[in-house]
């Protein structure tokens, strides 16, 4: 039996299956028509809940950075007791945990060219709530609110994502789990906070951020994460 498009929680089951669509595919394999036919509504039913298909990429963007910002906060709420180490590690668990989970989400999460930011205000708080975790978490691993000291740690912990996401077949042992627990152990690995042998006499010795480089960071972004 087709589903009307006031049927309950169709909605909910529209976004269920684009993410599907997005993990098995990515962007490309997701159209209103392969929604509709997965949800068993007709094929006008989705347009009664969002826009466009960019809608829909919207708002499953949308729900990524806030179950991120989620995640993020909670593994620093739970690790504030221990050493600024233990607590960047959690939280660097964290986000890889939500990235192997969400994979299709994930890839999308920071690709503008997904959707028009002016058009989306809600996806663009809830990116900056997301990035806000980012900019306590480097405070904590650095003890600096140094604008590169946060791109660093995001490039550590994002790039190791997507290279198990999308990286060399090889990396870290086979598919799936064995994968997964590579990435994991790099995230545990002394290469990840401990720092190289002088570290601390690199960072004293490092000249501060230019003012352009914090008019930047300062700077109101239209772009997710951006």
């Amino acid at each position: 039996m087709t589903r009307s498009s006031e049927a309950p929680g169709l909605r909910e089951t529209i976004l269920t299956i684009s993410g599907e669509l997005l993990n098995e595919g990515g962007p490309a394999s997701l159209s209103m028509r392969e929604v509709s036919r997965r949800a068993g509504c007709t094929h006008q039913a989705p347009y009664h809940h969002f826009k466009s298909r960019e809608g829909i990429l919207a708002a499953l963007i949308t729900e990524g950075f806030l179950a991120l910002e989620k995640a993020l906060s909670e593994a620093l709420r739970a690790s504030s007791d221990t050493t600024p180490q233990e607590t960047t590690r959690a939280a660097g668990h964290a986000y890889l945990t939500f990235a192997l989970k969400n994979p299709g989400v994930f890839r999308i999460m920071f690709r503008s060219d997904m959707y028009d930011p002016d058009s989306h205000p809600k996806l663009i708080q809830a990116s900056q709530a997301a990035r806000s975790q980012l900019h306590g978490l480097a405070k904590i691993a650095y003890g600096s609110e140094d604008p590169r000291a946060e791109a660093t740690l995001w490039a550590y912990i994002h790039g190791l994502a997507i290279l198990i996401l999308d990286g060399p077949p090889a990396l870290g042992g086979n598919e799936g789990e064995e994968t997964h627990q590579f990435a994991h152990e790099c995230i545990n690995s002394p290469f990840f906070i401990d720092g190289v042998p002088g570290s601390e006499e690199n960072m004293r010795d490092a000249s501060p951020a230019s003012p352009l480089k914090n008019r930047i960071y300062r700077q109101e972004h239209h772009h997710a994460l951006g």
